[in-house]
């Protein structure tokens, strides 16, 4: 007998998948810890999702879906305000709880060897889904070399995240950030300083 499709079973497993990642991370060999999280079998799993990997590339793509709908409305251009105060605004919530789930998640996703990563096209996408709204801030902010600097403060992004979970020393690599603001203005010989940016 074949399978019968069970959409609401599945988008309710797919569901608390999510948020087992996002708190656990990934299923190293066995998929009995997610299952028992969600009050259920790894048989019944891979009923409803074929095989381990699908049900982690299912879960992994809404985390990420969920994570970039975060992300995109913090690193948003607002046309009222200089970018770099968007930028300021903007740690707060990508270095702050709602957000470290997903920066642990999809950074140990980035750590896997190739021939591991359960997404294949998951690290190109993790550098083309954000430079085009930092691209369009520092445009729209007058930067003379968007797409540089848009590379630049991703790479700077990634990396400090990386540093402030790895060490715990929140105020250094906040200050680090609150300079790379302000090296962007300077960029256009301003020298704006965000409003509270040593104490993000």
């Amino acid at each position: 007998m074949g399978r019968h499709p069970q959409p609401e079973i599945r988008d309710r497993l797919l569901d608390g998948a999510v948020h087992h990642l996002v708190a656990h991370g990934l299923p190293v060999t066995s998929l009995r810890p997610l299952a028992e999280s969600l009050g259920t079998s790894p048989r019944m799993l891979i009923y409803h999702f074929g095989t381990k990997d699908r049900l982690v590339k299912a879960a992994l793509v809404e985390a990420r879906r969920r994570q970039l709908e975060l992300f995109r409305r913090a690193l948003r251009h607002r046309p009222e305000e200089d970018y770099a105060v968007t930028l300021a605004a903007a740690w707060r919530t990508l270095a702050g709880p709602e957000a470290e789930g997903y920066v642990r998640l999809f950074g140990t996703v980035h750590g896997l060897p190739a021939s591991d990563v359960p997404w294949p096209d998951f690290p190109a996408m993790a550098v083309h889904d954000w430079l085009p709204h930092l691209e369009a801030g520092l445009r729209a902010g007058g930067h003379p070399d968007p797409a540089a600097s848009a590379t630049l403060v991703l790479a700077v992004l990634r990396g400090l995240l990386l540093d402030r979970r790895a060490t715990g020393e929140h105020e250094r690599v906040d200050a680090a950030f609150a300079e790379l603001t302000r090296l962007l203005d300077r960029a256009l010989g301003r020298a704006l300083d965000p409003p509270g940016g040593r104490g993000l």
